[in-house]
């Protein structure tokens, strides 16, 4: 439940104005009772608020157990509500959230509706901000022979520059970018876009496309 909590904040902040990087099927939202414009993510805040319940079924548990001598006691007579209502609260929760996440399939028309629908220009506007390639540059310059500590300093430089113009570090003209080392060359640009930064992390567990399928596809095997 404590997974399901954590994954349900993201999917709350996620449907959020402020974010926009998904859309969640209306039968798993509710209008708000005064904003007419506003949805409310229902069935992750519920499942955020039943993750409460079930951690203090665990805790009057071991509250319960703490003060018992070794072997059968009576007082563990009192586990049967917390313990049942956790089971039912947790199969309940995984049925929902399956449903919420993947959709359903229609029996009538044998189409699978609802779902979360995924906004990836959002998403991707979002990846561009704040300079998430700068440690990019840095392997990069680590690359072409510099010490680590000579990279960071240089990349720090380049923010610098980026930030008072208001721009990313990949729309600094390469004229700019090599007055802050000369290693730097024409290919600094793949390193610097989104794409290069996430096909860079090809390794088991990594953001790269590949490793991603490999990881989704994975688990699809094991979920079979």
């Amino acid at each position: 439940m404590v997974h399901v909590s954590r994954l349900s904040e993201e999917l709350i902040i996620w449907m959020s104005q402020n974010f926009g990087f998904i859309r969640i099927a209306d039968r798993f939202t509710t209008g708000s009772s005064i904003m007419p414009q506003k949805k409310n993510p229902d069935v992750p805040e519920l499942a955020r608020g039943k993750t409460g319940r079930v951690v203090g079924h665990l805790m009057g548990l071991i509250t319960l157990m703490k003060g018992q001598p070794l072997a059968y006691n009576k007082d563990n007579q009192e586990d049967k509500e917390p313990l049942f209502d956790t089971v039912d609260t947790l199969k309940d929760t995984l049925r929902i959230f399956a449903e919420m996440i993947g959709g359903q399939v229609n029996p009538a028309t044998g189409a699978k509706e609802g779902g979360i629908t995924v906004n990836a220009e959002a998403m991707r506007a979002a990846a561009l901000k704040g300079y998430a390639t700068a440690t990019d540059l840095a392997d990069y310059l680590v690359k072409k022979g510099l010490p680590f500590r000579d990279a960071h300093e240089t990349v720090a430089h380049a923010v610098k520059a980026a930030t008072s113009h208001s721009v990313d570090l990949s729309e600094l003209p390469l004229a700019v970018l090599q007055g802050f080392h000369p290693a730097i060359e024409k290919d600094v640009f793949d390193a610097l876009s989104l794409q290069g930064s996430l096909n860079a992390r090809n390794t088991l567990g990594g953001t790269a496309p590949a490793q991603v399928r490999t990881q989704i596809a994975r688990h699809r095997a094991r979920l079979a």
